[in-house]
């Protein structure tokens, strides 16, 4: 069974920074698309960033400067290093995993607040 399990939430203050983990149980991991979502209370899930097989990788205009992602093949882990975080980057993250199938982790709780 596929498992995509998030790790590194939690509650931080205004500036500061986390760095999230993703781990998944998949044999072809590096052929895998990866991505981070995050959805806020009462949002819509947005997508956060994309890193391809190949290693290209995007983020969105709302965190391009402060969040970058990275993945290990070898570990088989997605990161999502994020920094000068704010307010409005309190939500819950998730990984998704894309190549034949779709995967999804269960999130992990981001909180930013004074």
């Amino acid at each position: 069974q596929v498992r995509l399990v998030e790790s590194g939430g939690g509650l931080v203050q205004p500036g500061g920074s986390l760095r999230l983990s993703c781990t998944a149980s998949l044999s072809a991991f590096s052929m895998f698309t990866m991505n981070w979502y995050r959805q806020a209370p009462g949002k819509q899930r947005e997508l956060v960033a994309t890193i391809t097989s190949g290693g290209a990788a995007t983020v969105a205009d709302s965190v391009k400067g402060r969040f970058a992602i990275s993945r290990d093949n070898a570990k088989k882990t997605l990161y999502l290093q994020m920094n000068s975080l704010k307010s409005d980057d309190t939500a819950v993250y998730f990984c998704r995993a894309s190549y034949v199938s779709v995967y999804w982790g269960q999130g992990t709780q981001v909180t930013v607040s004074s």
